[in-house]
């Protein structure tokens, strides 16, 4: 049987204030854990905190999620996992004029 993970114990729980992480399932929620592992990432803390979605995830998954959420995810996140998989470039916000 597998062990459930608590996610909880790999990302800040902060992370998941608005919700109870401890109810969180890596295959069905991915397209929650996805975006917010990474909300509050920093250029200092991107390469530790995109190796721990990647302990989990495909890179494939990593940015489909990215794409799709709805997630406050900066667009400077977004062009670096974009350059780390060398995948087109893709913003969440765009201004238009």
């Amino acid at each position: 049987m597998k062990q459930k993970i608590n996610i909880a114990n790999i990302f800040p729980k902060y992370l998941f204030w608005d919700m109870d992480y401890s109810r969180l399932h890596l295959t069905r929620d991915k397209s929650i854990i996805i975006p917010r592992a990474l909300y509050a990432t920093t250029p200092d803390t991107f390469e530790s905190d995109i190796q721990l979605l990647e302990n989990l995830y495909s890179h494939e998954d990593i940015v489909k999620y990215l794409k799709q959420t709805k997630e406050n995810i900066s667009n400077k996140v977004c062009l670096s996992v974009a350059k780390r998989y060398n995948v087109a470039p893709f913003q969440r916000f765009v201004l238009s004029i």
